[in-house]
């Protein structure tokens, strides 16, 4: 397995000013590993699992850090040598009184190289009794692995290679195009779970990714006993099961369960959004950046996890997908933007908090709808995900008319192509914009595309 977040470990390890590090994201998505990993590779690496080894927390209790530091090396039975050794705390959300220790690493050794992890940390974050290190720590974003990654699992790095080289002038063969549009569906059945891709590497079987899929399914709701103080389990569970259903749509609690109080459901919807499992991608007015300034907290679309995860949910098979020429017509398209959204959530540098907004105009006489926001730079650019051609896109040409913006991003299952168009909403003044349209393997690419196109119609 390759992840790029190797590299952002790499980055982190030479940045001058480096603080402790503190991997945040949902169970299962190799925090655990991309450490190992990293160590491997750079480190001796000392690490402790605060779940399966709790009283190990004592080691570092008190807040004198020479003296901690000589607990740890003698437990290790190992040097800790500045530069070579890495200190890994995983599963830290199981001794939460070390948090704030990070902190005091910081600012008295500041040449020891530490990491945090743990399952449900956000939890902690969100509900704590103590002072988190605010300027002392940085933080890492990890999400599942991303279309390129699941490529260089396949032992596809010449496909890898091929889209990470790919610029917006080139065209795309036919045949290479379509190939990757099954390493699309592909993509979309087994999804970016680590051990859902290494169980498919391993035996050239999906039924055994599905299998993965369900032990993690299953793993998420055996947690929900964890959160017993705050929801009421079978509630928890009644929402995790309805998400995948609604991705794509704008949420309204009716359609989880209107017997339920919204205010319940809304809680329960924000357990899971701590845990990383759901992301709710909120409207957005898209006047300008930072588009989180005009967000609306209750005009909401549910975002799932992992496009893998969510196609177990629904009981989609790769031969079923194969029967379907029109990928956007896969559970009339939320399967395609479950797929852009999860590579646009995290689309920017390892230390940002993920962010995803949409844009959408609820008039009767004029409902209009752009699936996602982003920006380059000062400027706002909506993301469609269609198959129409570009003359019926009109809620996209509705929001570039009012917002006048310049630049636009489809994703579709077409060619890539590029070109300038002119906005014909009634009433409104004419934009000149440039519309920029990929095939859907290219998502991932979207952060290094998007300045290529801004450069280019600036």
């Amino acid at each position: 397995m390759y992840r790029k977040a190797l590299a952002d470990l790499k980055d982190w390890q030479h940045h001058i000013g480096r603080k402790p590090l503190v991997i945040r994201g949902a169970r299962q998505v190799g925090k655990t590993w991309l450490v190992r990993e990293f160590a491997r590779q750079n480190f001796d690496l000392l690490e402790i699992n605060f779940d399966k080894t709790p009283e190990k927390s004592s080691l570092l209790q008190g807040g004198d850090i020479a003296r901690c530091l000589q607990m740890l090396a003698l437990d290790a039975n190992m040097e800790i040598r500045p530069g070579k050794t890495l200190i890994f705390l995983d599963e830290i959300q199981a001794a939460p009184e070390l948090l704030p220790l990070l902190r005091y690493f910081y600012e008295e050794r500041p040449d020891i190289h530490i990491v945090a992890a743990g399952s449900l940390l956000e939890f902690l974050l969100d509900d704590h009794d103590f002072s988190m290190p605010v300027g002392r720590v940085e933080y890492l974003h990890l999400g599942p692995m991303v279309f390129e990654e699941f490529l260089l699992g396949l032992g596809r790095k010449n496909l890898f290679e091929f889209i990470a080289n790919f610029s917006l002038a080139d065209t795309i063969p036919e045949s290479i195009h379509d190939h990757l549009l099954y390493y699309v569906k592909l993509f979309w059945v087994i999804g970016g779970m680590p051990a859902a891709v290494q169980a498919y590497t391993i035996s050239d079987d999906i039924l055994n990714s599905s299998r993965e899929h369900e032990n993690i399914l299953q793993t998420y709701e055996d947690d929900f006993g964890k959160y017993r103080k705050r929801v009421y389990p079978g509630r928890l569970r009644k929402i995790f099961s309805r998400l995948p259903n609604l991705i794509g749509k704008k949420l309204k609690y009716v359609n989880i369960d209107p017997l339920e109080k919204a205010r319940d459901l809304a809680a329960g919807l924000h357990l899971l959004e701590l845990a990383k499992i759901y992301y709710p991608v909120r409207h957005s007015s898209g006047n300008g950046v930072p588009l989180g300034a005009e967000a609306k907290e209750r005009d909401f679309k549910p975002l799932f996890l992992d496009t893998g995860l969510v196609s177990t949910s629904l009981g989609l098979t790769l031969p079923s997908l194969q029967m379907i020429d029109n990928l956007l017509l896969v559970n009339n398209g939320a399967i395609a933007e479950q797929f852009v959204g999860q590579h646009l959530l995290y689309r920017q540098k390892y230390y940002k908090k993920p962010e995803l907004y949409y844009w959408n105009r609820d008039k009767k006489s004029s409902r209009a709808e752009v699936d996602y926001l982003v920006s380059t730079g000062d400027k706002v650019v909506p993301v469609e995900v269609k198959a129409g051609k570009t003359g019926s896109l009109k809620s996209l040409q509705v929001f570039i008319a009012e917002k006048k913006v310049t630049l636009a991003f489809r994703f579709c299952a077409s060619p890539p192509s590029c070109g300038e168009f002119v906005t014909a909403i009634s009433g409104k003044d004419k934009v000149k914009y440039r519309l920029v349209s990929l095939p859907l393997y290219l998502v991932g690419q979207t952060e290094r595309l998007l300045a290529e196109a801004a450069g280019i119609s600036s």
